[in-house]
């Protein structure tokens, strides 16, 4: 018998059933416990068994400390895989072989070369104009292209949604206007209201010769989903595929996932945020309170660097590369203001960068007044702290807003555990007491914003493939500055007093952080 959860949807309490897991991903996580455990436990009868082999696992072991050491990665990073191979001198050495390493999955470095042919021809015409019309903002346009590889684009409109169900409305008509083609891609698709509306209208689109193709993260939606749905949706005529599929490897496959949320429609209009296709992002149902999260639609050019990131998201995991349309960039003349640049981010070697983290750390070292940040988690490393602690002690007005009620607790406590450090030095952190904010969003004196996928976490800014919108001048960013003060009217500010904690909790909350960066 299946267990069940209440849930409220407006005024009525209903029972829902929980989502098992489907079989292939239980076999695939054995598969892969299987394989760590084989692989340390023949090290370890080696070492005993073979004379002088524990010198040999020893070396290795000074091997990897040095090779930690000595790498460029992030000292946040470095300190827990040195513990890890100082206290588990065999299993520690072995684990780091295997997960260490970040990179892009091989397969898909294969196929990086063969996608380039999917880009869409840059020009510098928006750059010249916004160096005419701020020097400063242009330089960090310009880094941000370096990194990521998008292009600077005006003349496209932008609409901000302040809730997921404002959006969902939206993206409706939108897609029912669809002629041409409606590329999707999700952390989470859940079947429910908010993505059977959506269906229902994909399979007819599908119907009438509108190329529909659909991306869902294969671990986002391992309790969302049937383990096989990419062929219930072929079935239907729409051209579906898991992202990075589970396989039950020992390598570093349960980290690059995509946590991108992107919808193009005839690559003219554009949907992204923090939003993914189930209803506890459109309040629908609601187990942490109130849901509160962000989107934005976009109109025009820019919508291209959306159509190049699923392009190549989908690329690397289907078997046949898809042909190349003329009506996959078209083009189009819109008016407004601002300038806007759509990018990814990634693991290497896509990005070689941290394309969210630079965005972040440019505006707060740009902002002269304010920088109002909201995230579902607050879990960063210690360079990322200095520069938010940075700009408030410039005399920044920093303010960071994360959920009140938490969707994971551990996490959550993590996320309290900044509070002290941050609050120190100046920054004013807010719970949003109606429930769970989602959204994430940034925003920089009003004339800087970002709008997009990236959360304040490990997770957000080091592993997952994430995608967001940097804009300058634009009429949206005074809906998001508006929008994110009005919810600072309905959150709790955090005070000192709030902070206190027992030894115990303290205890634990360190120690999670140590090895935070790893998860």
């Amino acid at each position: 018998m299946k267990r069940k959860y209440r849930v409220k949807t407006g005024t009525k309490t209903i029972e829902r059933e929980y989502n098992y897991i489907p079989v292939r991903y239980i076999v695939a996580v054995l598969i892969t416990l299987l394989e760590i455990i084989a692989i340390i436990g023949i090290v370890a009868v080696c070492c005993y068994y073979i004379p002088y082999f524990y010198i040999a696992a020893w070396l290795t072991e000074i091997f990897c400390v040095i090779k930690i050491i000595a790498s460029d990665d992030n000292p946040d990073y470095k300190v827990p895989w040195l513990l890890f191979v100082l206290i588990l001198p065999i299993a520690g050495f072995m684990l780091y072989f295997l997960f260490y390493s970040r990179k892009l999955n091989k397969r898909f470095i294969r196929r990086l070369d063969e996608l380039k042919r999917y880009g869409y021809e840059k020009e510098n015409g928006a750059v010249l104009a916004l160096e005419k019309e701020n020097a400063h903002a242009a330089a960090q346009a310009k880094m941000l292209c370096s990194v990521s590889g998008a292009s600077v684009f005006g003349s496209t409109k932008q609409t901000y949604y302040p809730l997921g169900e404002d959006m969902w409305q939206a993206m409706l008509n939108d897609l029912e206007n669809a002629e041409r083609f409606i590329f999707m891609e999700y952390f989470i698709i859940e079947e429910g209201i908010f993505w059977n509306s959506i269906l229902d209208i994909l399979k007819r689109k599908a119907t009438e010769g509108v190329t529909v193709r659909v991306l869902y993260d294969d671990i986002g939606c391992m309790s969302t989903l049937p383990g096989n749905y990419h062929k219930t949706l072929k079935r239907f005529g729409i051209e579906a595929m898991p992202f990075s599929r589970l396989r039950g490897q020992a390598d570093g496959e349960f980290n690059n996932r995509s946590h991108r949320k992107i919808c193009v429609i005839d690559g003219k209009v554009g949907y992204t945020g923090g939003v993914n296709i189930a209803d506890e992002y459109i309040n629908k149902i609601k187990r942490f309170g109130h849901w509160k999260d962000t989107g934005l639609r976009l109109e025009g050019e820019a919508v291209w660097e959306l159509t190049r990131l699923f392009l190549t998201d989908y690329g690397i995991n289907v078997k046949k590369l898809p042909e190349i349309k003329e009506d996959l960039y078209p083009r189009q003349e819109m008016r407004a203001n601002g300038y806007v640049i759509p990018f990814g981010d990634g693991p290497h070697p896509l990005y070689e960068r941290r394309v969210g983290k630079s965005v972040i750390q440019n505006m707060l070292s740009s902002a002269t007044k304010y920088m109002y940040m909201t995230t579902p988690y607050l879990i960063i490393d210690n360079e990322l702290c200095g520069s938010i602690e940075n700009a408030a002690q410039r005399g920044v007005d920093v303010r960071i807003i994360v959920p009140h009620i938490p969707d994971k607790r551990m996490v959550f406590g993590m996320t309290r555990s900044f509070y002290h450090r941050l609050m120190k030095a100046g920054v004013r952190i807010y719970e949003y007491e109606p429930g769970f904010i989602h959204a994430k969003s940034y925003v920089a004196d009003g004339k800087y914003a970002m709008i997009g996928t990236i959360n304040l976490d490990y997770r957000s800014l080091v592993h997952h493939f994430e995608n967001g919108v940097w804009m300058y001048g634009c009429d949206s960013i005074g809906d998001l500055q508006e929008d994110i003060e009005k919810t600072m009217e309905k959150s709790i500010e955090v005070t000192p007093k709030m902070l206190k904690t027992g030894p115990v909790t303290r205890f634990i909350r360190s120690v999670v952080r140590i090895f935070a960066p790893m998860l």
